[in-house]
């Protein structure tokens, strides 16, 4: 393995993911006060090491990891193979120590270089609707909002983003 980069992880790096990820949505979480009480099911809460293990090797899901030299892992995002002709983004996660460096954008870019690969047209993602400033990043990175959705068992209305992208 290189010192620094994306690869594809595998059972052994999921403990390290469910890290990075947790972290990342945390900081959602705080900015937006959501708590495992008001929003269980967010992703800074949800997600743990079985789940992942879970979409690894059931759903088989693509999973890739930023590996760093200051630390095992500093970013994750996962490519869901959908029954139409998209592929999703779920989970994009830089830890905050080390956003601004442009591996949230290289993970992007990889996961849509993939999704290419598999011959889909379109990428998808759900993001936190009041997040203007990350729906704001996805727009300058060629993503367009196409609905919200509210559910009751989140403080928030859900946006829905896709990118094509063959």
């Amino acid at each position: 393995m290189s010192s620094q980069g994306i690869r594809k992880i595998g059972p052994f790096d999921l403990s390290g993911c469910v890290q990075v990820i947790r972290k990342s949505f945390l900081t959602v979480a705080e900015e937006f006060d959501f708590t495992p009480e008001n929003a269980p099911r967010f992703t800074a809460f949800a997600i743990d090491e079985e789940r992942l293990k879970r979409q690894l090797e059931d759903l088989n899901r693509e999973m890739y990891a930023y590996f760093s030299q200051e630390s095992p892992i500093v970013g994750y995002a996962s490519l869901l193979r959908k029954e139409s002709n998209a592929c999703g983004l779920c989970n994009l996660s830089v830890l905050p120590e080390c956003r601004h460096q442009g591996i949230g954008q290289q993970l992007l870019e990889y996961i849509l270089h993939r999704a290419r690969a598999l011959g889909r047209d379109k990428l998808e993602i759900g993001i936190v609707e009041e997040n203007q400033q990350r729906k704001s990043w996805y727009q300058r990175l060629g993503f367009v909002a196409v609905r919200t959705e509210k559910f009751s068992f989140f403080p928030f209305t859900c946006g829905y983003m896709e990118k094509q992208i063959l």
